[in-house]
């Protein structure tokens, strides 16, 4: 369980309560929660999360921790549509040998906790996963590749401004299928995405 409150006596309080009822053991400051890395710079009050080990563990899992690292989306390279699912014997065995719904589901939690920027080409990808075909693989195996050139990079949580600001994109016709424009936003109060 993670505590935080903007006052310390705040925290000590509720801690004592907890332990008054449950069996608990404080850690401390938090350093690493639900596979998120938390580093803090208490000198200009930033707050740092990364998923660098959770990525480079699923980099390995699917076999594309050696692979080069690409910066761009895949959105702008695939094209992807439910009439790309797979048509012969061959490419359904092949298929079925991959992990594409455990793969999906792997960049999906890396997506909500650290990655929001990726959150089209998941929605993109997710939308095939009751049949999924090579082409779809390609675009999945494009998206690690992307995390893997940006691993290294952490969202960033600081006390700038109480501004808030909105960004909202749309595409044309992006999804193929139902022929239906797809938009997305953000939100940022202070430089940091609120959704």
């Amino acid at each position: 369980m993670l505590i935080a409150a903007k006052n310390l006596t705040e925290i000590h309080i509720l801690n004592s309560q907890l332990n008054s009822e449950f069996k608990m053991k404080d850690l401390g400051v938090v350093k690493m929660i639900l596979s998120m890395e938390i580093k803090r710079d208490q000198g200009v009050r930033k707050l740092f999360l990364t998923q660098k080990n959770y990525l480079e563990k699923v980099l390995e899992r699917f076999s594309m921790k050696d692979t080069k690292p690409v910066t761009t989306s895949p959105v702008a390279h695939f094209k992807l549509s439910a009439t790309q699912s797979p048509q012969s014997d061959e490419e359904k065995r092949y298929m079925e040998r991959i992990s594409y719904s455990s793969a999906v589901d792997s960049i999906m939690y890396a997506m909500v906790c650290t990655r929001p920027n990726i959150s089209q080409a998941v929605s993109v990808v997710s939308r095939h996963m009751s049949c999924p075909s090579k082409t779809h693989w390609q675009a999945v195996r494009w998206v690690l590749r992307y995390l893997h050139g940006i691993s290294d990079v952490c969202l960033e949580f600081g006390s700038n401004s109480n501004t808030l600001i909105g960004f909202v994109d749309s595409d044309y016709v992006g999804d193929f299928d139902k022929r239906k424009s797809l938009t997305g936003y953000v939100f940022c109060i202070g430089g940091c995405a609120i959704r």
